[in-house]
């Protein structure tokens, strides 16, 4: 499987990105030594795309996958695509703050720690619905982790769209969310139009 192994801070720079996106409350001092040039439009499209791609973890196949699938459904196309995004099983994890970061919440989903509806998922790409009822399996609520993990979380502000019981470690998709609810740095019109060429 392909793993991105570059820093973290470092993507960010590189991308004009803030670590907040991904759960990391570190800052980089150093700026990007390409900040001050002037970037091309297909350099303006391609970077949309690498940065909607480095929040959500999606490497290159999937993430045209999910466009394409985007494509096809009513509505606006890179509305749909964010949507998709946004309803992945770990992005959904790391809302309901039951992850501190997204690559966290991709590894506690990997682990078999999650349900849905009652059946464990391991799969971080599973596509949740409306009335989804996700939450931590019986076996790993004693875990110190989510101890430790809802004590740096519980500040962190839920999305309208979910509902959390963050004491019984579990939570609800009230419905599918919106584009002006996903709080993401990302003009997804500058994917479609690269996309559509």
């Amino acid at each position: 499987m392909a793993v991105n192994k570059t820093p973290i801070l470092k993507r960010c720079r590189s991308l004009d990105l803030e670590p907040a996106y991904l759960g990391y409350d570190k800052k980089s001092r150093r700026k990007s030594n390409r900040s001050g040039r002037k970037k091309s439009e297909y350099g303006l499209q391609l970077r949309e795309k690498q940065k909607a791609k480095f929040i959500y973890g999606v490497m290159e196949k999937p993430f045209r996958n999910y466009y394409k699938k985007a494509d096809k459904k009513k509505g606006m196309t890179g509305e749909n695509l964010m949507i998709l995004l946004e309803s992945r099983l770990d992005s959904v994890v790391f809302r309901m703050g039951f992850a501190r970061t997204r690559r966290e919440a991709r590894q506690v989903v990997g682990h078999k720690m999650f349900l849905v509806n009652g059946k464990p998922v391991n799969i971080p790409s599973y596509l949740v619905k409306a009335g989804d009822v996700i939450e931590v399996r019986e076996k790993s609520k004693s875990l110190q982790r989510f101890k430790e993990i809802t004590e740096v979380t519980g500040g962190r502000i839920v999305p309208d769209w979910l509902d959390v019981d963050i004491d019984n470690l579990q939570g609800t998709v009230k419905e599918m969310p919106t584009r002006d609810q996903i709080d993401v740095p990302v003009d997804e019109m500058l994917i479609v139009e690269l996309y559509s060429k």
